[in-house]
């Protein structure tokens, strides 16, 4: 029987069994590590001057990077914002809650429901074990009150609740009509009415995207110091650079790349003052500082497609780990992991039991800290007709005509990513048994999601338009 999430949390309130770490890795002073996820919008993974960009300046996270470790393989549970952060924060495919949908992949303002109550995230098992929680940023998993990040967990929120384009005023409508490209890189504030809120209330509309980076470190950091006396949780979720594109007045303009530039650098300098922040209060080798984004950019070069497409470009991201005296300095890992691993990796960082509920994640914290093995060897995706597989080396790929458009063809396409990980040479027709191979494990693991746990008011369609015969599945048209 599946527990339910209020027994489950009163039961690991009093004290279920830790798994405890290795002596050599225990906390400083007896206390469990912070934990830090940095989080981006739409950030390609090449957009970094470590992962290759020749005209976007990162020298914060070369810094990080340096002092930590970079790997590069390493994906997102969906191409998109809502199903991937569903993924982060529960350590669950995002098909089980229901956050992917076939009529709309994204919450949208007019959305009437959000990740499940049901479901468990890392704030609510993080906060059982003494942690103080703060979420900064963009949220998208539910912007009514029974679905804001202060119901799922976190002590506190500031942040807009979905993406900086929502809620579109009529001049922003016109000139995205005219010219999708302008409107997105030269904004102009008040063309989006999209609220910034602290806690439950609403305390800007429209935010003003020109300050918003800078206030979310600001509140971030302020946390970081608020809580420097007991473990702390913070979830640091960047709304850029996803567009329209916003930068503060000391960075517009500065970088070779333009304002697509400007934006990431300033993230980055964000980044070196929540670092500081953490060498300031003597917390940086207690703490787990991790970097990457939801989904790549609109195009995501070295590799191939970008937002909302399930090739490389868009669910391979960057990432980057930081936790000095733990992490290996230097390293670069080819490591296949995923954000469905970090909830089973902050489990046993704080000492925590699994909750009763099915994970899709692996502890990381070998690879991390010890250069192991990843655990994982396989992770599955779907959107709207796309389907996607990796095993091991292999990609298997059913695109569409168009971003959302149905498949036209459900063979798919076949890659050897370990000689070809910009997806340039389909191997379907010269490897026909790997190629049924990967079709007999992607409809294996849908499968099992069509047999999941309810989905919730958001996901219930997305079965509903589902058809399943002879071990195929396809869309309706």
């Amino acid at each position: 029987m599946r527990m339910s999430r209020r027994t489950f949390l009163q039961r690991a309130a009093f004290g279920a069994a830790a798994m405890a770490l290795p002596a050599h890795r225990a906390a400083a002073a007896g206390r469990t590590p912070n934990v830090v996820i940095i989080f981006c919008d739409d950030l390609g993974y090449g957009d970094l001057a470590g992962f290759g960009s020749t005209n976007i300046r990162t020298p914060n996270l070369d810094r990080m990077a340096a002092e930590g470790q970079k790997w590069t393989s390493f994906y997102v549970a969906g191409p998109v914002c809502t199903p991937s952060r569903a993924g982060l924060m529960t350590g669950r495919y995002p098909i089980r809650s229901g956050m992917c949908s076939a009529e709309r992949p994204v919450l949208f303002p007019d959305s009437g429901s959000g990740l499940p109550p049901g479901e468990i995230t890392i704030a609510e098992m993080l906060k059982q074990k003494g942690y103080a929680t703060g979420c900064f940023g963009k949220w998208h998993l539910g912007h009514l009150p029974p679905y804001l990040p202060t119901r799922q967990g976190f002590d506190t929120y500031f942040g807009i609740p979905y993406s900086n384009d929502m809620d579109a005023q009529p001049e922003a409508k016109e000139y995205h009509r005219r010219s999708r490209i302008e409107a997105g890189f030269q904004p102009q504030h008040g063309w989006w009415n999209a609220p910034l809120m602290r806690d439950e209330e609403i305390v800007e509309r429209p935010a003003d995207q020109r300050t918003i980076t800078r206030r979310y470190a600001d509140e971030a950091i302020g946390f970081i110091r608020q809580h420097k006396e007991q473990p702390f949780f913070v979830y640091l979720a960047n709304s850029m650079p996803h567009i329209p594109l916003f930068a503060s007045d000391d960075f517009r303009g500065q970088s070779p790349r333009g304002l697509y530039g400007d934006v990431v650098e300033e993230i980055d300098y964000h980044v070196g003052r929540v670092l500081q922040t953490l060498r300031d209060e003597g917390l940086a080798e207690n703490t787990l500082v991790l970097f990457t984004s939801d989904q790549g950019a609109g195009k995501s070069p070295p590799l191939r497609g970008g937002k909302g497409k399930l090739s490389e470009g868009g669910i391979r991201t960057p990432f980057v780990a930081r936790w000095p005296g733990h992490i290996p300095a230097g390293a670069v890992s080819d490591a296949f992991c995923s954000t469905l691993d970090l909830f089973p990796t902050f489990l046993r960082l704080a000492g925590a039991q699994p909750p009763g509920v099915k994970l899709d994640g692996y502890d990381m914290l070998p690879v991390l800290t010890e250069g192991a093995a990843s655990k994982r060897t396989e992770q599955f995706w779907e959107l709207r007709g796309q389907r996607a597989a990796r095993v091991g080396n292999w990609k298997w790929l059913v695109e569409t005509r168009g971003r959302w458009d149905l498949p036209e063809d459900t063979t798919g396409e076949l890659y050897d990513l370990s000689a070809d990980p910009e997806e340039r040479h389909n191997l379907a027709l010269q490897e026909p048994a790997v190629l049924r191979m990967m079709q007999q494990k992607w409809d294996a693991w849908m499968r099992e999601m069509v047999a999941s746990e309810d989905r919730g008011p958001f996901g219930k369609v997305y079965f509903d338009k589902l058809g399943y015969g002879n071990g195929d599945y396809r869309l309706d048209e």
